[in-house]
């Protein structure tokens, strides 16, 4: 969520962020009904606190006139009428008040500078690492994983509907395999503190993280006790310390978590849905780091760091892209998405999307800190990055590394958790 200094003394920062978005003409009257609300709101509170001041100079008038013996009678009538303005004004300004934040609620971050302007025609590639192999020169991995008999495409959707999988022997070992292997290097090498979290949360939790209110029918509710199911560990993770200051020697603060995720509009945009490319409930280990508004840019560079280390560990040969702001999701200020590529498939897939949300996550979760030098409690930024959604990387391994046979070759590193050097 912005300051509210934003559109009162920079509504032309904001007015070109959302151009910058693609979503000026959208967001125009956004922008003007949460100006409205909020230049109303502040004159509605001045014109409460002058009739406060109104009744109490009247109630020290009755006072004095009780202590000399005067009627008061006039002074009670109008002390009443006061109290009873007083309160229908209290009731209007509560509904600024809910209007203003509603507003507010709909407006997306502005991007960092250096984030090209437009939308996902104007993303960068600003580095790639390993070499891919031909495109279509193996198995797209819903045919392979099938055959091997490690994915069970036909019983997910027999027991829970499309875009749910099944994952079967050598497959969910390789699942529980990549956990433990991403979960060791994180926690162990990289410094975050691993965390175990509930897969539901409540309202507050989402709209904290931006899910809500804009992706509310996305998520998969629990009817009746306005619960979710969460669609990322972030939203559990960053939640932890909503409502808390943390001191800013323990900044930066890294967290990892492994958990189920949960997006119901899994194949609903028409492009990547066949196999593991898009289904609605899935593995991923979760990368969360809290800092301070001066070190949050070498923050995102460290946590994309620590998302490639994986994926040159496992050997995958993948590419770092730059999003445009048109392209960046709604909550974030820079966004880095990490694709590897799959030969079968013959594409690049995103397998995790590293971003810095400076203080807006912050805002909504009222997450703040305390300096070092003293002053007053400023927020803290937050940043996120998947560190791996392991469906595409699955399909990446069961194409990059698919033998003649159609055995599948296991990556090096993961050859200890899994047992074995070879599926199929």
């Amino acid at each position: 969520m912005h300051d509210l200094r934003m559109i009162r003394e920079h509504i032309e920062l904001l007015r070109e962020g959302m151009r910058r978005r693609g979503k000026l003409e959208a967001l125009s009257a956004v922008i003007d009904r949460a100006q409205l609300a909020d230049a109303e709101r502040r004159a509605l509170i001045q014109a409460v606190e002058e009739r406060k001041g109104s009744r109490n100079s009247i109630s020290q008038a009755v006072a004095r006139a009780r202590k000399a013996g005067e009627k008061v009678d006039d002074l009670m009538t109008q002390s009443r009428d006061l109290g009873e303005e007083i309160a229908r004004l209290d009731g209007e300004l509560g509904g600024l008040e809910n209007e203003l934040k509603l507003a507010m609620l709909e407006l997306p971050n502005v991007t960092l500078p250096g984030v090209p302007a437009g939308g996902e025609e104007n993303n960068s590639v600003v580095r790639s690492w390993g070499t891919p192999r031909p495109p279509n020169s193996v198995k797209p991995h819903w045919e392979n994983g099938v055959a091997l008999g490690i994915v069970d495409f036909e019983r997910g959707a027999k027991i829970s509907g499309s875009g749910f999988i099944v994952f079967r022997s050598g497959g969910a070992r390789l699942v529980r395999s990549l956990i433990n292997f991403a979960m060791d290097i994180y926690s162990g090498q990289n410094g975050y503190e691993e965390t175990g979290v509930p897969v539901v949360v409540n309202r507050a939790s989402m709209t904290g993280t931006t899910q809500l209110p804009k992706f509310e029918d996305d998520m998969y509710a629990l009817a009746g006790d306005d619960l979710f199911l969460i669609p990322t560990a972030e939203v559990p993770l960053t939640n932890l310390f909503a409502g808390e200051t943390l001191n800013a020697a323990d900044l930066p603060k890294a967290l990892t978590a492994h958990s189920r995720c949960f997006r119901r509009e899994a194949g609903a945009h028409g492009k990547d849905t066949r196999g593991l490319l898009r289904v609605h409930e899935f593995d991923k280990v979760e990368l969360v780091r809290f800092a301070t508004p001066e070190t949050s840019d070498a923050e995102l560079e460290l946590l994309t760091g620590h998302a490639e280390g994986v994926l040159r560990a496992l050997g995958l040969p993948y590419r770092v892209v730059l999003l445009a702001a048109g392209d960046t999701g709604f909550g974030s200020g820079k966004t880095y998405d990490l694709e590897v590529y799959a030969p079968g498939v013959g594409s690049w897939l995103e397998v995790s999307s590293c971003s810095c949300f400076t203080d807006f996550q912050a805002r909504r979760a009222n997450i703040r800190y305390r300096p070092e030098q003293g002053g007053k409690p400023r927020f803290v930024h937050t940043l996120n990055g998947s560190g791996l959604a392991f469906p595409r990387i699955i399909a990446a391994i069961l194409e990059h590394y698919q033998n003649p046979d159609g055995s599948v070759t296991v990556p090096e590193p993961l050859r200890p958790y899994l047992g074995t050097d070879r599926l199929g």
